[in-house]
């Protein structure tokens, strides 16, 4: 007599009749080009469907708030710049202004201006690389191409100024390491004025792009109660329709004086994500522009930070007591009011802050760095869950986050 055969739980049902499905775990990372970096996403799938997704972190772990213990003040400078590798003059202005606040140090107009046209400078140029990756990332390589020709336009103006291309190292506590040089702020005037259409075209390729647009409206919505309860800042914050733009709600190193545009979504998607940090490359023009129209004669460093901001190299090998001075600065680190202080600024990212603990002497007791690329990557398992495997890539890249200032 034939019997009819079937494999084990073929056809297995759970109470509720709903036919059982076995999950997969896929690891994406930490050697993945959509990671953008060394991070790891630990899913579990349920086809083709993420039902968990769980960000791991660490990879790129340096211990940055250690070192500080053991540093000078000054000598802390250059860590900032491996913290959002994309930005390091914004990432040393804010740290030098949590200093200066512990110090009780008020720094002139000029330096003012100038940190503001950097840290302009390094948001467009931070934008341009997380726009061109988010290209690569949906399917579209020539925004890549584009983004990165005018990145290298960036680059020369930096190394004219800094010295330096990438890890620039360029603002000082009390000021910054140099004037700008003769013809600089034209320079950089020219290219704005030339890389506005160029803005465009690029976003032509994008705005309106069907593929771009099926790969990222409507997917990795967040809600505005979700952004605020998870932490999130900078262009994720306000692509769910949050108006917080520290530059505007706490001002800082005179941005006061600027009129420009907070951009804002209204879904909350990958797409909104896009339109903002596009607008804000625009406002960033506006903003930069107008601090060198009105760009103010005058010191580019406190005079009256003598005990922190080192003598002028002419001074240090003629007189003596600029010769001591340097030798205390450098050997014990600047002298500091014990206290502690927090301070944050309006990054490329999001709020990047610090936190100071100082007993007093060169050397701060405790720093803590509030990282906002770790705050927004805390909201992926919510966003991800019920995603796409495809839809994971598109949403990593509209968070726009780095590593760097990540594991820390």
């Amino acid at each position: 007599m034939a019997t009819e055969f079937a494999f084990p739980d073929a056809a297995a049902k759970n109470a509720s009749g709903e036919f059982e499905t076995e999950k997969m775990s896929l690891s994406m990372g930490p050697s993945h080009p959509s990671t953008h970096g060394v991070l790891r996403v630990q899913m579990e799938l349920d086809g083709e469907v993420v039902t968990k997704a769980e960000p791991v972190i660490g990879y790129l772990h340096r211990g940055d708030e250690k070192i500080a213990e053991n540093m000078t003040y000054n000598q802390f400078v250059p860590y900032t710049d491996r913290l959002d590798y994309l930005a390091p003059l914004a990432n040393n202005m804010a740290y030098a202004i949590a200093v200066e606040k512990l110090a009780k140090l008020e720094v002139p107009a000029r330096c003012q201006a100038i940190r503001v046209i950097t840290a302009e400078m390094a948001r467009i140029s931070a934008h341009l690389l997380g726009l061109g990756a988010f290209g690569i990332d949906t399917g579209a390589w020539t925004v890549f191409m584009y983004a990165f020709t005018e990145r290298e336009k960036l680059y020369k103006l930096f190394e004219e100024l800094t010295g330096a291309r990438f890890t620039t190292s360029y603002t000082r506590i009390g000021g910054v390491a140099r004037d700008v040089p003769e013809g600089w702020n034209d320079r950089v005037n020219a290219f704005c004025d030339q890389f506005l259409p160029i803005l465009e075209e690029i976003l032509a390729l994008l705005t309106r792009n069907k593929i771009f647009m099926d790969r990222t409206v409507g997917v990795g919505v967040i809600s505005k109660e979700d952004a605020i309860a998870y932490g999130l800042t900078g262009p994720n914050l306000r692509g769910s329709g949050v108006a917080m733009d520290l530059r505007k709600d706490r001002p800082y190193s005179g941005y006061e004086q600027y009129e420009f545009d907070v951009p804002l979504g209204t879904t909350g998607d990958s797409y909104d994500r896009y339109l903002v940090r596009g607008e804000e490359m625009r406002q960033s023009v506006r903003i930069i522009k107008q601090a060198i129209a009105a760009f103010p004669a005058g010191d580019w460093y406190a005079k009256d930070a003598r005990k922190i901001f080192a003598p002028p190299k002419d001074k240090i090998l003629t007189s003596m007591e600029e010769l001591i001075q340097n030798f205390m600065i450098v050997t014990e680190g600047p002298q500091m009011p014990a206290g502690e202080v927090y301070f944050e600024a309006e990054n490329p990212k999001g709020a990047l802050g610090f936190y100071i603990v100082s007993q007093g002497g060169g050397v701060p007791y405790r720093l803590k760095i509030r990282a906002p690329s770790f705050c927004n990557l805390s909201i992926l398992p919510k966003v991800c869950a019920g995603a796409m495997v495809s839809d994971v890539v598109s949403i990593l890249g509209s968070l726009d986050f780095v590593m760097g200032e990540c594991d820390r």
